[in-house]
């Protein structure tokens, strides 16, 4: 097959990188490599399939710490092809580079700087794949990262590929893993697969049930769930790469986690394992939801700690911001906001999970991350202030896909289910879950059904017939809510 790579070499001095750790950096390689059955000379192929800012700063982190093993390792990216810089754009870039002297060396050294000149005169147009190839991601421009190895065509990148890495959203996760699963039916060793993707869908024929990216991934190319990874934490991918501390958690089967962890782990990003894949994976999706709606400054109310999920935190994000934007920061509506969602979010992890306290720490850490800055919740309050409308959709320039709003979609219908039907605390009769969740319900009629507008949120927060938040928490703690049947277990 022809080739559309564009090769970079980058020594270990490379200005716009981080410094390459020499302590035990090439013993970890040579450990997986040994894992992998890799013979010397045979390369460790790892490649990142969707370009966004996790995807494309996880990439660049590899890079940075092995990229230089030339003869042990390759890593690359998948992007598309075709997509355009705007003229905005270019400007931005081109003061992005210019107030970065090791940029502009770099740009400089490589011959590259002139078309960034010229994009910025209008006088011709950049693309995405051209601009990450010199370390520039399209949704994360100000923050430069070392040059990567792109290819644009899917089949080169994955077809004999040993570590497979989803970047992708979780909306788009099922569709582009179907082609790869195409291209791998001839395969004799099975690939590693690691997801980033924090997002849900609901299968709701027969049994209702979450469908999480790691389980689509695995049903659209038959790779067994024992070879397939989630790795999620309060990851804020423009801080990580610029080294600031931060950890993550790897969760899959006990023979690729542990080592796995091990490799990824770098001074300021500490890995850690656990085994449970479904339900951390989870937990990175509802968060999205409550994102939207949130507000613009930090909160921290104490409330149990087993509210606190993962995805959990983007739903509460989504909504925080929004209330936020309608109330003009009023601190008081922001709590009595944050006090109904976070009861909602206790009443929803008794549903999926059995002992939801032991996920208490990590979560919390990422709800709290999340609360701070997050592509969720500024779209709820640019909703709110009127910059963005439903109708453009959940795809936004430079911020890239808006997953809370498929999240908001995919609990809702999940909830809604009348099997899956919980007693109410003042009615006395079964009723579907999301009955017992207005602010999910409210958040459903204003970004999906759009028949309420934005402001409907502070309606709901001030309904005199709603009931105390707490009552929803004792719910919570003292009925039988697990539903084992919703993460697909017996």
């Amino acid at each position: 097959m022809v080739g559309s790579v564009e090769g970079t070499h980058r020594s270990p001095s490379h200005s716009n990188g981080p410094v390459h750790y020499s302590n035990g950096v090439e013993e970890k390689l040579d450990e997986l490599r040994r894992l992998l059955g890799k013979s010397e000379g045979d390369l460790l192929k790892i490649v990142g399939i969707g370009a966004g800012a996790w995807g494309s700063a996880f990439a660049a982190l590899l890079q940075d710490a092995y990229g230089h093993f030339r003869d042990k390792v390759q890593i690359r990216i998948w992007r598309r092809p075709g997509r355009s810089v705007d003229r905005s754009t270019a400007e931005h870039l081109f003061e992005v580079i210019n107030s970065r002297e090791d940029v502009l060396r770099r740009l400089i050294q490589r011959c590259a700087y002139l078309k960034y000149v010229e994009a910025r005169l209008g006088d011709r147009t950049l693309f995405a794949d051209e601009i990450l190839r010199d370390g520039f991601c399209l949704n994360m421009i100000d923050t430069p990262l070392c040059p990567l190895k792109v290819v644009t065509n899917l089949q080169e990148a994955v077809w004999d590929a040993d570590i497979v890495v989803n970047g992708l959203p979780s909306t788009e996760t099922r569709e582009v893993f179907e082609e790869i699963g195409r291209y791998w039916k001839e395969r004799i060793r099975v690939p590693i697969i690691i997801s980033l993707a924090k997002g849900i869908e609901a299968a709701l024929d027969q049994v209702p049930r979450i469908i999480t990216p790691t389980q689509m991934i695995s049903h659209a190319t038959g790779v067994s769930i024992e070879n397939i990874l989630y790795l999620g934490g309060p990851n804020i991918a423009s801080e990580i790469y610029n080294k600031e501390y931060a950890n993550a958690r790897i969760c899959g089967p006990d023979k690729w986690r542990k080592p796995l962890a091990k490799f990824l782990r770098q001074p300021h990003f500490i890995v850690w394992d656990n085994s449970d894949l479904v339900t951390h994976e989870v937990m990175g999706g509802l968060k999205n939801v409550y994102a939207i709606g949130a507000g613009d400054v930090s909160i921290f109310i104490e409330v149990p700690s087993s509210a606190f999920s993962n995805y959990h935190i983007n739903y509460l994000f989504l909504e925080r911001r929004m209330v936020a934007a309608l109330t003009n920061e009023s601190a008081t509506s922001k709590s009595v906001y944050f006090a109904h969602c976070t009861s909602e979010m206790i009443f929803i992890t008794h549903l999926l999970a059995e002992e939801p306290e032991k996920l208490a720490g990590p979560l919390l850490a990422d709800t709290y991350v999340t609360l701070l800055k997050g592509r969720n919740a500024w779209y709820g309050q640019m909703l709110a202030k009127g910059e963005l409308s439903v109708d453009m959709g959940d795809s936004i320039k430079g911020k890239g896909t808006i997953q809370g709003v498929s999240a908001v979609d995919a609990f809702y219908e999940l909830l809604s289910e009348s099997s899956l039907s919980v007693l109410h605390p003042e009615e006395n009769k079964p009723v579907a879950p999301v009955e017992l969740c207005p602010i999910l319900k409210t958040l459903y009629k204003i970004l999906i059904k759009r028949e309420l507008p934005t402001k409907a949120i502070l309606q709901a927060l001030r309904d005199e017939t709603m009931y105390d938040p707490r009552e929803r928490i004792e719910m919570g703690q003292s009925h039988v809510l697990y539903r084992p049947s919703l993460l697909g277990q017996p």
